[in-house]
């Protein structure tokens, strides 16, 4: 069963329609609601005053209908009373500043304090609660890793965990390379603060730390959490994937499932599938699976997405109420890449607050419009589809190598803006152009036959052999530019480079320019950004620069299973690179078509067929099915009919 819901917030209404709303809930197929996370205050507004029962006609209305709970620890909101009473627990911004209150997560949640009046409204809203029939699991506080946080403490604690993993000053000089600008250091107590810092491996080490401490706190809520519920009850988070202090599949290791957000933007960004900005929103069809390929990457296991758009998100500024289709488009794009659950924030648009214009199924006025209607029969398709949906297993002929420490070097000192991310959005674009599938990994899969480390900046050794391995075992393996330029500490190389990738690659290269404006490749494209003055080894070229100077040089190689790709080049040279490594399962001659693949738990494949365009097209089924997202009758092999922003679901 796909979970289909909503976040339901019966506190936030102006007037008492608790049964109004869950009806019209289970009329549309919801079976699930998200309720608490966001109200400190309203469970404990004052210092160990708890108010408790208002839950509970949430939970039995909910229980009554069938609808699940998914019931929030409120601790990334803290109360008036706290802030007032113990200011010292701001979170201190680089330079001294503390982040004043009004907003949410301003709280160092490291320190003992905080903790201590967490873990009490913890106990008392779970061992209250959390045991209610209604309540299928509990998402331990949310989208954590907001702020890289620098009060005193945590500094104190930053330079504990280098000097454990360090064991003296001495090794941290060497290897972070302390000589420089006389940063070498004589004792721990010289470590200076990270918001003067100009040293990439102090940076690197910095966001490190960061990460485990959000890490940490999530895995202190769900040990607590435990003692406290059911065995069968799931404990998640929403995860934000492009939080600072967030290392996603770290994380993940303390949740039954991953959740996060999936946010897009809709109406003209969905149908024309142009690259976009890479920031908490996506705005293109790619971008959306990418978004949901990254969270099954987190457990690498199927996941909840526990916040999606149902109308505009953000401000009035960003007002864009998604075409008809498209919302059922984003949802069944969604579960084909793994997706169990699909919710929607939220059910009705605020009426106050800093969301008030992040529209809800139900807009201001409360009454069900064209948007619900849209979810019902959403709804309608999801129930319907049953077993055939369940247990999905999205198909992947291509893997891509994520790095978070490739990112956060890259970050600290970008070769051009946005780095890491821009790369493995266009070779993930370009994979998906050629119909290829992606699955996001830590490490090599030898059951994916093409592998992509873009970017891959930060090399260690272990990765190094793992990834020789891989191509000795049969693998196709694609390097870009300033993958291995670095070391773990983010140092670059003393080797000519791609350092321990030169043998693979069976190129080097002794300089490299960033590139100011397009320059011309031989073969008809465009390389952007970045140029490697690539030399060959053991390696042929298959495109050139066409240029007076960069000319010299190949753009893209080949040693055997080896693709080096010295640049960032254009959608259609990238298109036509994936084409000539691997072939997909089914590929859809119209670009306005893209075709997704997953198996259920039966171990019968499902196809997506997404018309992403305005206008109706067809696609050409290989072998016949049965309709999943309609009159599951037959569907001949042959051509198949999809509207505009259409979706179907063929079951082969």
């Amino acid at each position: 069963m796909i979970r289909f819901g909503t976040s339901y917030y019966l506190e936030y209404m102006p007037d008492p329609r608790l049964d109004r709303d869950l009806d019209l809930m289970a009329e549309a197929g919801i079976n699930t609601i998200r309720v608490g996370e966001s109200v400190w205050s309203t469970w404990e507004p004052r210092d160990g005053e708890f108010h408790l029962d208002w839950m509970t006609p949430v939970l039995d209305g909910a229980h009554e209908r069938g609808i699940g709970v998914l019931l929030g620890t409120p601790t990334y909101a803290i109360p008036p009373w706290l802030q007032r009473k113990h200011p010292e627990l701001a979170i201190v911004r680089p330079g001294g500043g503390r982040i004043p209150w009004g907003a949410r997560q301003e709280a160092d949640f490291t320190s003992p304090l905080f903790l201590h009046y967490a873990e009490r409204v913890i106990r008392t809203v779970i061992r209250r609660h959390g045991g209610h029939p209604a309540v299928i699991g509990v998402q331990l506080d949310n989208e954590p890793g907001l702020h890289l946080m620098h009060n005193e403490t945590v500094f104190e604690r930053f330079t504990d965990w280098l000097a454990k993993r360090y064991d003296d000053v001495d090794r941290l000089n060497e290897e972070w390379g302390l000589t420089y600008w006389s940063h070498r250091i004589g004792d721990w107590a010289e470590l200076w603060r990270p918001e003067g810092n100009t040293t990439p491996s102090y940076d690197l080490a910095w966001r490190r730390f960061q990460a485990e401490l959000t890490t940490e706190f999530i895995g202190w809520q769900a040990e607590i959490v435990r003692e406290l519920v059911p065995a069968d009850r799931v404990l998640t988070t929403c995860l934000a994937y492009q939080r600072p202090a967030l290392h996603d599949m770290e994380l993940s290791r303390h949740l039954t499932i991953t959740s996060g957000n999936a946010y897009y933007l809709t109406q003209d960004a969905l149908t024309a599938d142009e690259p976009g900005e890479h920031t908490w929103y996506t705005s293109s069809p790619t971008a959306l699976f990418q978004s949901a390929d990254r969270m099954y990457a987190s457990k690498q296991g199927r996941f909840w997405v526990t916040e999606t758009n149902a109308t505009s998100i953000a401000g009035p500024g960003l007002n864009l109420p998604p075409y008809d289709g498209q919302l059922r488009q984003a949802a069944w794009a969604l579960i084909a890449r793994g997706a169990e659950m699909v919710s929607y924030w939220h059910w009705h648009t605020l009426h106050f607050g800093a969301e008030t214009y992040w529209g809800g199924i139900l807009g201001h006025s409360l009454e069900p419009g064209r948007v619900y209607k849209e979810i019902a029969t959403l709804g309608a398709e999801l129930e319907t589809a049953g077993d055939d949906v369940s247990g999905l297993v999205p198909d992947a002929e291509v893997g891509f190598l994520y790095s978070h420490d490739s990112k956060w070097a890259l970050g600290f000192q970008p070769p051009f803006d946005d780095a890491y991310e821009s790369v493995v959005a266009a070779l993930y674009r370009g994979a998906a152009d050629a119909g290829l599938q992606a699955r996001f990994l830590s490490e090599p899969d030898p059951a994916l036959p093409v592998l992509v480390a873009p970017a891959l900046y930060c090399l260690t050794p272990e990765l190094a052999e793992a990834l020789k391995a891989y191509v000795e075992g049969g693998g196709h393996l694609v390097l870009t530019f300033l993958s291995g330029y670095a070391d773990a500490e983010a140092r670059a190389r003393a080797e000519v480079a791609p350092g321990p990738l030169r043998e693979l690659a069976g190129v080097r290269y002794l300089e490299y320019s960033t590139l100011l404006r397009p320059v011309p490749l031989r073969g008809g494209g465009q390389a952007t950004r970045w140029a490697d003055g690539l030399e060959t080894d053991d390696a042929e070229p298959l495109d050139w620069y066409d240029h007076p100077h960069f000319g010299r040089w190949p753009a893209i190689t080949r040693n055997g299973t080896v693709t080096y790709v010295g640049t960032l080049p254009d959608r259609d040279t990238l298109r036509q690179l994936f084409r000539e490594i691997a072939q997909p399962r089914l590929a859809s001659d119209d670009p306005r078509v893209t075709l997704r693949s997953a198996v259920n738990r039966r171990g019968e494949r499902l196809w997506f067929a997404h018309n992403w365009s305005d206008r109706e097209t067809a696609v050409t089924l290989a072998a016949p099915g049965i309709e999943v997202t309609g009159s599951r009758e037959p569907v001949a092999a042959g051509p198949l009919r999809l509207g505009p922003c259409d979706v179907r679901v063929i079951r082969a």
